[in-house]
């Protein structure tokens, strides 16, 4: 559980970042919280010489409430996103969803860009930011890009950002209506075995909208516009429900491992879509 040999470096803005990126190329690697990165890098399953700290870089550690969005710097912790006041009462879901993430340590120091930005399945926020809309904004040496997330991940650990690009930003529509975020896992700290992220808007007692992604059901999140699409213009009923939990699993592609084979995948899923879709409804 030793890492091999590497150089570590501390910037003290983007310019220098950006600067190591360059001069290392492929052998550079950065990192915010590193609770992703540093326990890959122990296992020797990433190989670093070079890594990049990003903790001394400014404007990336605020939280802006404004009147149709919310922006997360990347450095934000998920112990700042539970106990921020104003981004809990227009985002709720961010909260219920980063407590459930690993433990109050790991909180402290994990990062939201650190979750989003490294493409591993099993991270709970590359969902739920699928499930929001959010948008992912990466600098690199040609400037400034904006990244939705439900395009941003092609494959394990794979994504739409350049390795010589830094995610700084996610940026997410205001939510409304109801919402849950719900994760079964075999311990606490563990990833989820299957988790769903739920928005949906009740209009008179008839769904007008609903988002849902699954995570660590696939080799990247899965957004689900079928299951949604089947909810809508639905009292939510038990058809709605069973229909929204078919669309879902027709969507997903698990595969067998310590967690379980994928016939208890893909129950265990229907089951935590329709507690998630169930407890969103109740509460929109």
């Amino acid at each position: 559980m030793i890492p091999a040999a590497f150089d570590y470096y501390r910037p003290q803005d983007m310019k220098g970042v950006l600067a190591l990126l360059q001069e290392h190329g492929d052998d550079a690697r950065v990192m915010a919280g590193g609770h992703s990165l540093i326990p890959m890098m122990k296992m020797r399953i990433a190989d670093v010489p070079h890594l990049i700290d990003l903790q001394d870089v400014g404007g990336m550690s605020d939280i802006i409430v404004n009147h149709d969005n919310i922006r997360i710097g990347a450095l934000v912790t998920q112990a700042e996103i539970i106990n921020h006041g104003l981004l809990s009462k227009t985002a709720p879901i961010l909260r219920e969803a980063a407590l459930q993430i690993a433990d109050p340590q790991v909180r402290s120091m994990g990062t939201v860009g650190g979750n989003v930005a490294n493409g591993d399945p099993g991270n709970d926020m590359p969902g739920l930011m699928q499930c929001l809309d959010a948008t992912f904004t990466v600098v690199g040496p040609d400037g400034e890009r904006h990244l939705p997330a439900r395009q941003f991940y092609e494959a394990a650990y794979v994504t739409a950002r350049a390795d010589d690009e830094v995610m700084t930003a996610v940026t997410i529509p205001l939510p409304n209506g109801g919402y849950a975020y719900e994760k079964q896992k075999r311990k606490i700290g563990d990833y989820a075995t299957a988790a769903a992220a739920v928005q949906i808007v009740n209009d008179g007692g008839i769904c007008a909208s609903a988002s849902i992604a699954m995570t660590n059901l696939s080799d990247t999140p899965i957004f689900s516009e079928g299951a949604g699409a089947a909810l809508v213009g639905t009292s939510v009923s038990k058809s709605a429900l069973d229909a929204a939990v078919a669309a879902m699993l027709d969507d997903i592609d698990p595969t067998e491992d310590n967690r379980g084979p994928v016939a208890f995948k893909n129950h265990v899923a229907g089951v935590i879509l329709r507690r998630a879709i169930e407890n969103a409804w109740s509460r929109a």
